[in-house]
């Protein structure tokens, strides 16, 4: 039987890796309710389960670099990840045992997509720009999967199987991944790591990790506590997955037609459109959180916020971070993106209950307007990637 082509084996471990994510964002803050826990406890909890990007993408890319072993965390990281949805069946339900499993899981979740990230760019390698948005779109597929497949299973199963499901989809992730072998064009063990701090002194490079900063930290009430607002506004979970895979199949579109954009107009351009638009969508979510049509109309905005953004955001590293220190240079994209929507978890879910959700999505949108102040640094010209 013929070999599947390494563009395919990559397009279906993103599959396997964006349906846990799928399963997970949409539909976690509804079980941890269905178990007892109340906003705040829900975001304390959902920025524990993000909070290790503050130094675990450091980590998992300073190992890789190091070791040019990168396929290798990544199957040791899922196989962590099935270890904790079964733990989860063993352990006492209490918060600071949901907290230590919710620090072990993001702990390995993280060294999985940046490495990933890493490994599809070096297996592509001149052919990157031609297929790595072909490839990326198959994770969008499986979030879709996830998020709308699940949420239509827990209207007929109990919220409370979720760890099952996510133990199942984990296990499959790690299975998958003997399929793929360490990319011949990355390089190999490094004894002397290169030094980031000149790249990270580059105008562009500091000022797209800060609006980076900004764009995720408005993405927090989203990411955090979305599902349970449409709860409460009175939708089922099949209308709240789809409303979720609306979004990523907007993003899957985007993944597909980003070159339209990304030849026709500089980075300064397409980022300042992101960040407007993304801001125009929680000003939607947070004004009409009844309405089906309005917030359908703001996932859509998804291919903005994230898809474009996404695509600009791995050719500024490659172009900017040489080929040593791509793990840590998608390690530090990781850890913004942690510590913006971490930071905005814990202070949605302090207010949530003082000043109401939409509200707190009025103000999320709001934010995304001090991004602005950091893309004059931002090439003014088409910037292509080779």
């Amino acid at each position: 039987m013929k070999a599947l082509p390494i563009q395919h084996k990559l397009g279906a471990f993103y599959f396997f890796y964006y349906a846990i994510v799928g399963t997970f964002m949409p539909f976690w803050g509804l079980y941890l309710e269905d178990q007892g826990f109340n906003f705040q406890e829900i975001g304390l909890l959902s920025s524990i389960a993000i909070i290790t990007r503050f130094f675990a993408p450091f980590i998992w890319g300073w190992i890789a670099d190091k070791s040019g072993k990168r396929m290798l965390l990544v199957r040791i990281a899922t196989w962590m990840e099935a270890c904790v949805w079964f733990m989860i069946f063993i352990i006492p339900n209490s918060f600071q045992s949901i907290a230590l499993l919710m620090l072990i899981f993001s702990f390995f979740q993280n060294a999985i997509l940046a490495q990933f990230e890493g490994v599809t760019l070096f297996w592509l390698a001149e052919k990157r720009t031609e297929l790595y948005g072909k490839v990326r779109k198959w994770g969008s597929v499986g979030f879709i999967v996830g998020v709308f497949g699940i949420g239509a299973l827990l209207e007929i199963i109990s919220i409370s199987m979720l760890p099952i499901l996510l133990l199942c989809i984990a296990f499959l992730a790690f299975i998958w991944s003997f399929t793929i072998k360490e990319p011949s064009e990355a390089p190999v063990s490094q004894k002397k790591l290169e030094p980031l701090i000149p790249i990270l002194k580059n105008p562009i490079v500091y000022s797209f990790f800060i609006i980076e900063f900004i764009m995720l930290f408005s993405h927090a009430p989203f990411y955090s506590f979305y599902s349970n607002y449409l709860n409460h506004a009175g939708f089922q979970t099949s209308v709240i997955g789809f409303l979720w895979a609306a979004g990523v199949i907007a993003e899957i579109i985007m993944f597909a037609y980003a070159n339209v954009f990304l030849t026709r107009y500089s980075w300064r351009t397409l980022v300042c459109v992101c960040l407007v638009i993304t801001g125009l969508r929680w000003c939607i979510v947070g004004i009409f959180p009844t309405n089906f049509s309005m917030q359908f109309l703001a996932q859509i905005i998804h291919a903005f916020s994230f898809g474009l953004f996404h695509m600009i955001a791995m050719r500024i590293i490659f172009q900017n971070f040489t080929m040593g220190q791509q793990g840590r240079g998608q390690a530090i994209y990781s850890t913004m993106w942690g510590l913006g929507v971490a930071l905005g978890s814990l202070l949605a879910g302090h207010y949530w209950e003082q000043i109401g959700g939409s509200a707190i999505f009025i103000i999320a949108g709001l934010s995304t307007l001090l991004g602005i102040f950091f893309i004059k640094k931002l090439p003014n010209n088409i910037m292509r990637l080779e």
